[in-house]
């Protein structure tokens, strides 16, 4: 059954069409992507879906009781609430359902026993139950946990988060509340890889229809199940997973340029026809149905034409071409003995990190792990705690930052290339032009008003000029669409100089690194190769068994408890959760015979308050036994 159709919608911006006649249908455990260049209108298509935009046209008849839920990219930082407060905010009938359910059992308590305030009662019991019961607000905190919070943040105030932690917040709040339709809007950023996999996992068991923009390919691979492709030449669905629309994206290209190709023979030799005999009285008859036959062949060889340039069209994506850089010596950068810390928090101890001429090294690692703060450290934007690192001989570096921060505030985006480049103006606005600034107006647009993406864009015009052979790139690919990302990919490929790199697109880390070094217990640690083979090598140490640790010659006065022991505590809380359950279950049944009964409701309340604080140490423990050495 379908949770949603979409039946000929049409959206307009100042009377030109954005998207027309999209009309698509998503059902249960349907995962939807929607593609298309930036500016095709996939953001705009999802608020219509959640109501906070209008349509001019067409029908979206949703399942009755569908529950949506939204997820973009504006983080709530106006909000007075805490992050607790805020993920669970998106469950309004839940909380309304919880307010009612005080206020019945406040006015029963009181005395009210009429056959209407129980029957009020028992309807509204059942619809929360039906949502998944008293423990849904565990289930916020448990996706907070999932997308990298700790508990301790949970009773923060939003304004205290940062714009990447208020979209992760954001992406909990649209999960938390269990909607039947999740949109997601850009849901993979500001997620290190951990999250990452735990949000694939979550979106491949959840029941609930997804419809979804992503430029991340490894993400998409892992859950698409049908692409909506919106394009200037028309709509395209293709039911299946991401890659296998990308071939018949290719293939139709192909089929329609093969069609135009043979349609134009046709039309050539069907005119050679008429030509020799339209003026002979005996085949005058037939060259005129040759001159028909002509003018549906010319539609048909128009309408493919017209798809081929809609599959092929030149999309204006980023002018990546590094220039030659100069040799350095072999060591481009050597470290030792390093360590840092963010304040009171050590992140790497006795660490070391060698960097050869040509090389291609990804840094990865969980966020907060200090894979910025190590880059500014290794090129002397910051001390170290212990040790030392250097650049090798003839070494330019040239840093990228995950917030473009190394761009000028002051000056225009003309003056600012020109004074960092050295280039001429006729050279800076070629070179601006390649990386989609185009026109007076926006070279003599400010630095200081441009948007996210933009910054990053003029930030990558200004490293292409730079002339460095040593690239230092933190997350890179941070809004940037899919086919500048692919275009980013071969150029860090072909450059010939030595790159280091910080990103979560596991794309970009199987394509472009010759190893990836990894933050792992303060230290780290190379793996050869790329993203996949280092998920493969994982696997491996994974399977094998651990070694019997050795007998500790004389126990500590007070040892920490075992992995078993908690595994075994962990146990017991389970047994309880589960006999708790029952109890409220059969408290329940006795509610249904006699909601009069306040002895019964009483023991009902507290077994539930019982169950929630079972199911609250329950998370505790089984976090404690996963982390556990």
């Amino acid at each position: 059954m379908s949770v949603l159709i979409a039946s000929g919608l049409r959206k307009e911006l100042s009377g030109d069409p954005l998207f027309d006649g999209v009309s698509f249908a998503v059902g249960r455990r349907d995962r939807l992507s929607l593609a298309g260049a930036n500016g095709a209108g996939k953001t705009t298509l999802l608020r219509a879906i959640s109501g906070e935009v209008s349509l001019q046209g067409g029908e979206l008849a949703f399942a009755k009781g569908t529950r949506v839920a939204l997820h973009d990219q504006r983080p709530p930082r106006e909000l007075d609430l805490t992050l607790r407060e805020y993920a669970v905010s998106g469950a309004r009938d839940l909380l309304d359902l919880e307010q009612e359910l005080q206020r019945l059992e406040h006015e029963m308590a009181g005395g009210a026993h009429d056959e209407r305030t129980l029957r009020r009662y028992a309807d509204a019991q059942s619809r929360l139950e039906h949502a998944g019961g008293w423990a849904w607000r565990e289930r916020a905190a448990r996706t907070l946990r999932g997308l990298g919070f700790r508990d301790e943040d949970l009773d923060r105030r939003l304004a205290s988060f940062s714009g990447g932690e208020l979209t992760r917040a954001s992406l909990a709040r649209a999960l938390a509340v269990e909607p039947d339709l999740l949109l997601l809007d850009e849901p993979t950023n500001h997620l290190d890889v951990e999250s990452l996999e735990w949000l694939e996992e979550e979106l491949a068991t959840i029941k609930a229809a997804v419809i979804l923009v992503a430029h991340d390919r490894w993400f998409l691979e892992a859950v698409t199940t049908a692409v909506l492709e919106l394009a200037p030449g028309g709509v395209h669905y293709f039911a299946g997973p991401w890659h296998q629309w990308r071939i018949e994206k290719a293939a139709r290209a192909q089929a329609a340029e093969r069609t135009a190709d043979r349609v134009s023979v046709d039309i050539a030799r069907l005119e050679r026809f008429v030509e020799r005999f339209r003026y002979k009285k005996s085949k005058a008859k037939q060259a005129q149905a040759k001159l028909t036959q002509i003018g549906r062949l010319e539609k048909e060889r128009s309408s493919a034409r017209g798809e081929l340039e809609s599959l092929t069209r030149k999309r204006r994506t980023l002018g990546f071409d590094f220039l030659s850089p100069p040799r350095t010596g072999r060591i481009v950068l050597e470290a030792e003995g390093i360590a840092l810390s963010a304040g009171d928090k050590p992140l790497l101890e006795n660490a070391e990190l060698v960097v050869e001429r040509g090389e291609k090294v990804a840094l990865v690692g969980p966020n907060g792990s200090g894979k910025t703060t190590l880059l500014e450290a290794l090129l002397g934007r910051r001390p170290l705690d212990a040790g030392c690192a250097q650049l090798g001989h003839g070494v330019v570096p040239a840093y990228f930052s995950q917030h473009a921060q190394e761009l000028p505030e002051k000056g225009s985006v003309l003056d600012t290339t020109v004074a960092v480049t050295g280039l001429t103006r006729p050279q800076a606005q070629s070179l601006l032009g390649r990386f989609l600034f185009s026109g007076r107006e926006t070279h003599e647009k400010a630095v200081s008003v441009l948007s996210g993406g933009e910054r990053r864009r003029l930030a990558l015009a200004l490293l292409v000029a730079s002339g460095a052979n040593f690239l230092v790139l933190d997350e890179p690919t941070n809004h940037l669409d899919l086919e500048s990302r692919e275009a980013l990919e071969a150029a860090l490929e072909a450059f010939p100089g030595t790159v280091l790199v910080v990103s979560h697109d596991r794309a970009l880390l199987d394509a472009v690194p010759d190893r990836i070094v990894a933050v792992e217990s303060r230290g780290l640690r190379s793996y050869e190769g790329g993203w996949a083979d280092l998920v493969e090598q994982s696997r491996s140490e994974a399977a094998k068994p651990e070694p019997t640790p050795r007998k500790p010659k004389r126990q500590a006065a007070r040892p920490k408890p075992s992995p078993a022991k908690r595994v075994t505590e962990l146990q017991l809380v389970e047994a309880e959760i589960a006999a708790t359950e029952a109890r409220v279950a059969e408290l329940e049944g006795k509610l249904a015979d006699d909601w009069a009964n306040m002895n019964v409701l009483a023991a009902h309340r507290a077994a539930r308050d019982e169950l929630q604080a079972l199911l609250e140490r329950w998370e505790t423990l089984f976090d404690d036994a996963s982390s556990a050495p």
